[in-house]
This record gives structure tokens, sequence and C-alpha cells, in this order.
């Protein structure tokens, strides 16, 4: 079985936030509600700004699903992080515990006063048998009919993958080789005049077989 997984190339995100409103669409989710965001560091600078799109990263060990008092998070057998939210408390926990900030509240406050919890399905919907009361409570489930997420179809650039995680490293390997990267996939793009003679021909090697 496939584990799905997400992946952003920083190398290839606009920050055109297409992804997020592909996201919204897809799924109609409630006023504040954010599944997925652009994150946008060193804003403005010229040469060191980088952007990433960001939501629910479907952990294997996810924290969310550890410090639910009330086990709403269940994994799927292609390795998804989904949550009932018939379960759901409000409590809070799993967003203090996210380091993606992936889970979101209609409301502020505290306990059940935030309402129920939103987050990210990878458009695999929810645990409900009635499709017409999934979508409602989860959103599209696309998965079912063989699609991959909106946000990643919808990406003009490519930065968003999503599918099998072997298949994503893969594409995102291929990337780094052709690119020539001293330091790995998340380093500078920019040449340095020490470009290593291994870096250039896995360049060349890349180009080569793209055109054969």
């Amino acid at each position: 079985m496939a584990r799905m997984k997400f992946l952003c190339d920083s190398e290839r995100c606009i920050e055109c936030n297409g992804c997020v409103t592909a996201c919204k669409n897809a799924n109609e989710t409630e006023w504040g509600i954010q599944r997925r965001r652009v994150v946008t560091l060193d804003d403005g600078e010229v040469g060191s700004e980088v952007s990433i799109s960001v939501a629910c990263m479907h952990c294997s060990d996810a924290p969310c699903m550890a410090v639910c008092p009330t086990d709403c998070f269940y994994p799927t057998e292609e390795g998804l992080i989904l949550h009932n939210k018939d379960l759901c408390i409000g409590c809070g926990y799993c967003l203090y515990a996210c380091p993606f900030g992936a889970p979101q509240f209609p409301k502020q406050g505290a306990l059940g006063a935030r309402g129920k919890m939103d987050k990210c399905t990878f458009c695999a919907g929810g645990p409900e048998d009635d499709p017409a009361l999934e979508e409602q409570k989860y959103g599209a489930n696309r998965l079912k009919d063989g699609k991959l997420p909106l946000c990643a179809e919808m990406c003009s650039t490519k930065a968003l993958l999503a599918g099998d995680a072997q298949e994503v490293a893969d594409i995102f390997r291929e990337r780094v080789v052709y690119r020539g990267h001293e330091d790995g996939g998340w380093g500078s793009l920019n040449k340095e005049p020490g470009l290593t003679d291994l870096a250039q021909q896995a360049a060349e090697l890349a180009t080569d077989a793209a055109r054969s």
C-alpha cells in the first residue's frame, strides 16, 4: 500500500496562493478555517526570500494523535492522519502539539467554545458512510476517485507535490540532481565558483537523460 505524503519545493514556490484557493474551493471550509497557507521567509529581501506551502504533513508519528484525549485522530492504510469530528471536544491540545499549525478551530476561546477541529485530510474525506455528510463535514474525497489533492494538482509551478512518498521523493531527487546543488535539495540555487565536478556531472547526466 502506497504511503501518501506532501512535499513543497521551495525553489519553485512563487507565493501565488493558488494552492490555498484550490483547497478552499474543494472543501468549502467555513470562515476562519485555513487548511493550507503559504509562509514566506525574508519577505521582500532580494536573493533570500523563500516561500513554502504548509498544511498537515500527515506525520508517521503524529504528535496531534498522541496528545488527543478523545482519540479523534486515526491513521489510514495510506499513512494519512484523519480525524473524527464527532469525538472532538475542542480542547486545542492538537494545535499546541502540531509543529505545522495544521489543526484549525472556527472560534476563539477554551475547550468546547473553540468548536470542532478542522484540518487537511489530503482530500481523503472522513469516517462518515454517507458521501453527502462526509463532504459536508470533512470536504472532498478525491482520493477514492483516484485523484490527488486539488492543491497539488492546481499548483502552477508544480512546487507542491503530493502522492506516493517514494514517487514524490524520486521527483524531488531528480530536481536536486538537475540543479547541481552542492549541499542538498534545501541549499541555495545560486551556484558558487567552486561548484564540484560531481555536481556538474550529475546535472549533465540528468539533462542527457531528459533529452533521450
